[in-house]
């Protein structure tokens, strides 16, 4: 089938562990072929080299969520319409426009005129969303038609109509005091937020984009599963949206750290909120890379019901050559990561001063590089200090030079080239956080086969299982008293260990996200016989071909080989159906050898059964609806 990748600030030109998924994803489902819709989040992205795709890649799109509205696409535009908004363009923006901004921006009181929300809480629910969604793509069909919505949403009509919801009694009270340098923010982040409903990447049945995809795959929620939903309004085309980072969360994140006025934020969270709810509300299913994200999503209305845990594949062949345990008279903690604030290393310090004091000859490596946060060089200057505070230089005797025993290094330098290297320099591996996703740094560690101490932040529980300690997060005597406890005992080190490595290459390898993905794939595109690609392929008789290429181009084995005698055989009726056959209107050549007597029945049997076994192994290899607990 042809899978629609939607993403925004990642694959196929940005780095990171996000590229990285969709890069082992895209190579490992060579069956299907792949258009990838990108939306890039700064100029960095797209002046990054571009890599080469596999060649089931069929197609890249790009576009970018800042700076002016693209050349290509304005060009596109301008041909389809051919001139300004005229004045019925500017009423029909004005009313859908009012109807998305009086959704996320006003709280309902269930009283006043009619046409206000009513009062029960589920409906005035209801009521926002059936409204937000009413603009949102009312301003979707309005782009189509005009051919964008860049100036209308930069005009001084938007701001106006912004204006009169912050202003009105049931505006949200943080955006109440909003002065006309917030509005102009505000809608100049709308615009790059909607850009999506300007581009040109929907087109028709006939022409290449989203509405000959089989199925949309979004990697993360917010402005990149835009395009999904607009494919599924247009031309009713799946979508499944995966997110291993909750969109949502990260914009929450990120906009308390940015330079914002407190009316900027709390419209722009809501804008987000309500995108969140209605891509949750429209997807045929979620998947979420763990509990923690998928509890965020409940939260903002999406259907249980939808909700699919599958836990992102990590490669698990660099740390394969890592020994199962360090040596027992090792007493070295490595902590491994990005060096940020919400890595908690302030605690992780203070840790250490305690530990030091029951084991004199343990040392702290802590290695990591800084991230993209302004705030990483100060943060980790700051941290330097202190261990240079609490641990003064020390001496074996009168004769050596002094060394602290916490050290900071980086990954590639001459004593770790490696982050396998990293994590097989430790006794115990140490997660320290206060704030965390999907712990990627415990995953690797267990992949080591390392005891790991943990603070319980996001997924953390989830990802360890029991084969580690977890303690309160910023509780330093706490984390001090696990990393002494497993210090003091090499056996349980060993034990946890390997539970660990046993359990990562369970749950967290790319083979088991692959596979799960491929039984999500052929699963949703099951349950929608009338898709895109059905509606726009058929054969000679009209009978529709709901793939590019039949399930049986991927059978094991040739069908026929260079040289051999074939024969057309005709299948019974009924037992084969008619888009299955090789060729428009002609029934599927076998080799004259493979029939014998019973002639094209053995053929197709044969053919069925070997789909027959290749489906079931693909289902063994998927988790059951059981396991969902993780």
């Amino acid at each position: 089938m042809r899978i629609g990748l939607l993403t925004e600030g990642s694959y196929p030109d940005a780095a990171g562990e996000s590229h990285a998924w969709c890069d082992r994803l895209v190579r490992g489902l060579t069956g299907h072929d792949f258009e990838v819709y990108a939306l890039s989040t700064d100029a960095r992205q797209e002046a990054r080299p571009r890599t080469a795709l596999p060649e089931h890649v069929r197609l890249v799109r790009r576009a970018p969520l800042w700076g002016d509205f693209p050349s290509g696409h304005r060009r596109a535009a301008e041909e389809r319409k051919g001139r300004s908004p005229g004045r019925r363009e500017r009423r029909r923006f004005a009313e859908r426009f009012g109807d998305l901004v009086t959704a996320f921006a006003t709280v309902p009181d269930g009283g006043g005129p009619a046409g206000d929300p009513p009062s029960a809480p589920d409906t005035s629910v209801t009521w926002k969303a059936d409204r937000f969604a009413t603009g949102l793509y009312g301003l979707a069909d309005l782009a189509r038609e005009q051919g964008g919505l860049p100036a209308l949403l930069h005009s001084e009509s938007a701001v106006r109509i912004l204006e009169a919801v912050c202003h009105g009694l049931r505006a949200l009270p943080a955006a109440q005091g909003a002065q006309v340098n917030d509005l102009l923010a505000v809608t100049d982040r709308l615009e790059l937020a909607l850009r999506p409903l300007s581009l040109d990447w929907y087109g028709d049945r006939h022409t290449p984009g989203l509405g000959g995809v089989d199925l949309c795959h979004a990697t993360s929620g917010g402005a990149a599963a835009l395009p999904g939903l607009l494919a599924k309004r247009f031309f009713g085309t799946p979508l499944l949206v995966t997110e291993y980072g909750v969109r949502l969360r990260e914009h929450y994140l990120a906009r308390a750290a940015a330079p914002l006025s407190v009316p900027v934020r709390a419209l722009l969270a809501a804008f987000q909120g309500a995108l969140a709810a209605e891509t949750y509300a429209q997807a045929a299913l979620i998947t979420p890379g763990n509990t923690h994200a998928r509890r965020w999503q409940e939260r903002c209305g999406a259907d249980r019901a939808r909700l699919r845990t599958v836990y992102p594949g990590m490669d698990a062949a660099p740390f394969a050559a890592v020994a199962d345990a360090a040596p027992d008279d090792s007493k070295t903690l490595v902590w491994v990561g990005t060096v940020e604030p919400a890595k908690d290393l302030i605690a992780l310090l203070h840790a250490f001063a305690e530990v030091r004091k029951a084991e004199p000859a343990a040392t702290l490596r802590i290695i990591g590089g800084t991230g993209r946060d302004p705030r990483t060089p100060g943060y980790l200057a700051h941290c330097r200090a202190l261990a240079a505070q609490l641990f003064p230089d020390e001496a074996a005797d009168a004769r050596t030079v002094g060394e602290n025993p916490v050290s900071f290094e980086e990954i590639g330098s001459p004593d770790v080239p490696a982050v396998a290297d990293a994590y097989a320099s430790g006794a115990v591996v140490v997660l320290s956080s206060v704030i965390e996703g999907f712990p990627r740094s415990l995953v690797e560690a267990m992949f080591c086969g390392r005891a790991t101490v943990s603070t319980d932040a996001g997924a953390v529980c989830e990802v360890i299982g029991g084969t580690g300690l977890v303690v309160p997060p910023r509780n330093p005597r706490a984390l001090a008293e696990a990393c002494t406890a497993l210090l003091a005992d090499p056996d349980r080190r060993a034990r946890l260990g390997a539970a660990a490595r046993a359990r990562a290459l369970e749950l967290f390898t790319v083979e088991q996200n692959i596979a799960a993905f491929r039984g999500i794939y052929l699963e949703l595109i099951s349950h929608a016989p009338a898709s895109p690609a059905a509606c726009r392929t058929q054969d000679a008789h009209g009978v529709p071909r709901p793939f590019a290429r039949p399930a049986e181009s991927h059978v094991p084995g040739r069908w026929a080989a260079t040289g051999t005698a074939t024969r057309a055989v005709t299948a019974p009726a009924g037992r084969t159906p008619s888009w299955a056959a090789s060729g428009a209107g002609r029934p599927a050549a076998v080799p004259a050898a493979a029939s014998g007597e019973a002639g094209g029945e053995g053929a197709v049997r044969e053919v069925g059964q070997a789909v027959r076994r290749d489906d079931s192994a693909s289902h063994q290899a998927w988790p059951v609806r059981g396991r969902e607990q993780w």
